[in-house]
């Protein structure tokens, strides 16, 4: 420090302006990133969050911004409407006179318009999602696309390959999609024996080295889904790892995935289309890939929700804000990261202080400590509206919503700022009775095992310190 403070003498005596020089550089510096940032439009606490973050980090500051802050939405949203537009008329569909107007609303906002279902089976944890997976795989007749956000080089995820290697073998059009940042440890070794067997491979966003004046570490395709032969869908929030795993870990991730078939998939299979086109794969579009759903509608009333920085009106985010607003009887909400918006924080506080049964139940710890600390500063403004907060003993992976008796929620959209704006995410609204009651009594028996936070138990200073500054830089994280 002594030799900093010398050195910095010194440079004074022979530059007696330096430091009037440095604040105006410093002006000049808050004055135009503080422009771009204005011109974002964000929500005002997270345009306050980074100009904070860049006065009192000169230049450190920039560099978190550089990486972390640009969403580019103009630019992304022009290339992915391209990929869209040639697939558009293989889904056309209108929306039907008896639509509930969540529904209508999340068509306007997604493009994505109700469907129906033939079946739909939960899937609880990762055995079973594999386990079902693998049995899917072995009945494809002509293709298996998969798009996941992490597929790692594990036990897990060596034997999800070499069942796609079968396939690919056996002559099935496999398609693997996967973001780099989430599956960075999936390398060429691990994959060459994939590619080697006939299967196609992109990766979303890549990012390398060269890039650095582009980067591209927000915006990551979060998205789990799978496709075989346009009739069958896999989607929740279950990805490829032994993290996920309770046949490998006793720890494993406590999470929810579900199959779905009917006409539904066909929506499903346009998301994964739009998204393999624009990470730059290549398709040429038939009743194959898109085959027509029989004349029987399923009993099932479903609709995709892809929501991401090229939708401006926020697909999934608006759905459940609308979703817990109309309720009238019960709102249980679960998530790993919970940094609601504040549309969000006065839907779920006004829902209890009307009078409906609205709970929330999140992990003890979830694997990131930023968000834990943030989400738990807003417990006791929960508390006090009369929402139920309950804490998972493990980490808790599941991102569902269940409004009364007959709408559900369930997909890869954590309630958070970074799936709500940032992150390509999907998530599935279902509007029916037997589907909200099978999910129930999975998030109900989360609901049992988790101990209820006691707003009496005040946290040290330090702990609410700590909470806060999480919350203050949340929009960031």
């Amino acid at each position: 420090m002594q030799i900093l403070f010398a050195g910095w003498q010194q440079l004074q005596s022979i530059w007696p302006n330096i430091s009037l020089v440095l604040g105006l550089l410093w002006l000049l510096y808050i004055a135009l990133l503080g422009a771009w940032i204005l011109l974002q439009k964000r929500e005002p606490i997270a345009t306050l969050s980074w100009l904070l973050c860049l006065a009192l980090l000169p230049f450190i500051g920039f560099l978190i911004y550089h990486f972390l802050g640009p969403t580019r939405i103009k630019r992304q949203n022009l290339k992915r409407s391209k990929a869209k537009a040639g697939l558009m008329p293989l889904t056309e569909a209108n929306l039907s006179g008896n639509a509930s107007d969540l529904m209508r609303v999340s068509a306007a906002a997604s493009g994505y318009a109700p469907a129906s279902a033939l079946s739909v089976d939960l899937l609880v944890n990762g055995i079973q999602t594999y386990d079902a997976l693998l049995a899917a795989f072995a009945r494809a007749t002509h293709h298996i696309h998969l798009e996941y956000y992490i597929f790692e080089p594990d036990k897990t995820g060596a034997r999800i390959r070499d069942a796609l290697i079968e396939q690919a073998r056996r002559g099935i059009r496999v398609r693997l999609l996967l973001d780099r940042l989430g599956s960075k440890n999936a390398d060429e070794a691990f994959l060459r024996p994939l590619r080697e067997a006939g299967a196609e491979i992109e990766f979303f966003h890549p990012y390398f080295f060269k890039r650095l004046w582009r980067p591209e570490i927000n915006l990551r395709s979060h998205r789990k889904i799978v496709v075989i032969d346009g009739c069958t869908g896999f989607t929740g929030g279950i990805n490829i790892t032994d993290d996920e795993n309770e046949a490998i870990r006793d720890d494993a991730y406590v999470d929810l995935h579900f199959r779905i078939s009917g006409e539904i998939v066909r929506w499903l299979q346009l998301a994964f289309v739009a998204d393999w086109l624009y990470a730059g794969g290549r398709f040429a579009a038939d009743d194959r890939y898109f085959p027509v759903p029989s004349e029987t509608a399923g009993p099932v009333t479903a609709q995709v929700l892809a929501a991401g920085p090229d939708t401006p009106f926020e697909p999934i985010h608006r759905a459940q804000v609308f979703a817990i607003n109309a309720a009238r009887k019960r709102v249980l909400l679960v998530t790993p990261y919970f940094v609601p918006s504040e549309s969000a924080m006065m839907a779920l506080t006004s829902a209890a202080l009307r009078g409906v049964d609205t709970a929330l139940v999140v992990p003890l710890r979830s694997d990131n400590l930023m968000v834990t600390l943030a989400a738990r500063s807003y417990f006791d403004d929960l508390a006090r509206a009369g929402v139920r907060v309950y804490e998972f003993p493990r980490m808790l992976h599941t991102k569902a919503l269940l409004v009364d008796d007959a709408t559900a929620i369930v997909g890869s959209s954590n309630f958070d700022h970074r799936s709500f704006r940032l992150n390509f995410e999907l998530s599935v609204l279902f509007e029916d009775a037997g589907v909200s009651d099978r999910l129930a009594r999975v998030l109900y028996a989360y609901l049992g095992e988790s101990a209820r936070f006691d707003p009496r138990l005040k946290p040290s200073f330090v702990s609410r310190l700590a909470q806060a500054g999480a919350r203050l830089f949340s929009p960031l994280l």
